[in-house]
């Protein structure tokens, strides 16, 4: 694609340039300033190629935790880094990224259709010059089409797994937009089976051009409890003798918390004796919380059930738990289901996206259907009457974590990845 066909792409846009001020996208206007950019520049003559990542917001989430342990992981030698969130970048999320040379970009996007972005994006690629842009789901996904206009030589676009309202994939017209986009797109990674098998059946990706490149998980700070649960200094859960039923992820419809709020309370009825000493404790915030809270009182479980809101100690708050569920509506690959295996823990699942993949049920953990409360109360109930069984599976999902999906693996992928991709674009990365 040449420079006649990018100016007839920057022509059709030009007329909703006044939409998007420059002053706002570099962060000259008060009202809208993005981040502040970190203490530490890049030098004009600095050869290492800068990947731009893109996503609809930077702040807690599955996704986005993985954009910070790659940016962390991969050597700075090798590689620098600029976030671009199509909204907003969450101050206290962006500062789990350890490198002070990582740029972060609000672009405040209003409701609707990204073209209204794409002359502060297209003027944003051209001022940074990136070697790679890398969007992520498909709320991201039409920033390939300013980068493409821009000159971006490499545009990765990673498929993390779906929303609620197309738990599937199956919505005919989020798969029209994937395929209307798919020329724009270098190289695509999928982070499950699943999703590989979406982008070439229904998106009609080139195999090719899809690569799966699952998520990694730290063990060392994720990491089994010393001997019996480590409860933090807060927890209301301190009695000796409770066996603790957790989950961790973001309040909101897709990830199902309902769901699990409705089996606890099932099973302590169903089995008032046997569940006296179980809890349950909910680590994360967001939009379905008031829903959760009265779901909670609906059922008059209050006592029983600790919602710690949001945490940044994940890994203690899990090694304070006997079982870990997720009760997802979809799912890619789960962060937490990784985290959750290498803290040792017994992992039941929802059957869907890629969990089956991470979760093997019967040797690491349980996989049930989709919005079956009384399935996952049954789940729960097993372990319950079962706790030799329970510690089994918490052991051998330790050893799966350990051997299957270290941060390490994913990291070196990525980054043979990205060199690969610039040496056919005719970009080679600079030896170190």
């Amino acid at each position: 694609m040449g420079h006649a066909a990018r100016a007839c792409v920057l022509a059709a846009y030009s007329w909703e340039a006044h939409l998007t001020r420059l002053d706002v996208l570099l962060g000259t206007s008060a009202d809208q300033a993005p981040v502040p950019l970190r203490v530490r520049e890049w030098a004009d003559d600095d050869p290492r190629p800068l990947v731009v990542h893109v996503v609809y917001r930077f702040e807690v989430g599955g996704l986005e935790n993985g954009v910070v342990n790659l940016i962390n992981h991969l050597p700075p030698s090798r590689f620098r880094h600029a976030v671009v969130a199509l909204t907003e970048c969450v101050p206290e999320f962006c500062a789990r990224v350890l490198h002070d040379d990582v740029h972060f970009f609000s672009l405040h996007k209003p409701p609707g259709h990204g073209f209204k972005l794409y002359p502060a994006l297209y003027r944003l690629f051209c001022q940074l010059r990136p070697a790679i842009v890398h969007t992520r789901n498909l709320a991201a996904l039409e920033a390939v089409v300013p980068a493409w206009a821009a000159g971006v030589p490499v545009r990765v676009h990673g498929e993390h797994g779906w929303d609620v309202s197309d738990p599937d994939g199956t919505r005919r017209r989020f798969r029209i937009m994937r395929r209307l986009y798919r020329p724009f797109v270098t190289q695509y990674i999928a982070l499950s089976n699943h999703l590989q098998s979406y982008l070439t059946s229904y998106v009609g990706v080139v195999p090719g051009r899809v690569v799966r490149i699952c998520n990694g998980v730290d063990t060392v700070r994720f990491r089994p409890a010393h001997g019996a649960r480590e409860v933090p200094s807060d927890s209301p859960f301190r009695e000796a003798g409770l066996r603790v039923i957790g989950t961790a992820g973001r309040l909101q419809a897709i990830k199902d918390p309902l769901n699990l709020v409705r089996a606890f309370a099932l099973l302590v009825e169903r089995e008032p004796e046997r569940t006296q000493q179980l809890r349950l404790m909910i680590v994360g915030d967001g939009p379905l919380r008031d829903a959760v809270e009265h779901e909670i009182a609906r059922n008059r479980i209050g006592e029983r059930v600790w919602l710690t809101g949001e945490r940044r100690d994940v890994p203690e708050a899990m090694r304070a738990m006997d079982i870990f569920v997720l009760p997802s509506r979809a799912e890619g690959i789960s962060n937490t289901i990784l985290e959750a295996m290498a803290c040792g823990l017994p992992v039941i699942a929802t059957r869907v996206g890629g969990n089956p993949e991470l979760v093997v049920d019967g040797e690491t953990g349980m996989l049930v259907p989709a919005e079956d409360s009384a399935a996952l109360a049954d789940a729960l109930a097993h372990y319950l009457a079962d706790g030799e069984l329970a510690r089994a599976h918490g052991r051998a999902g330790r050893q799966r974590a350990e051997g299957e999906f270290s941060i390490d693996g994913m990291v070196a992928r990525y980054g043979g990845l990205y060199e690969s991709l610039l040496d056919a674009a005719g970009r080679p990365a600079p030896a170190t």
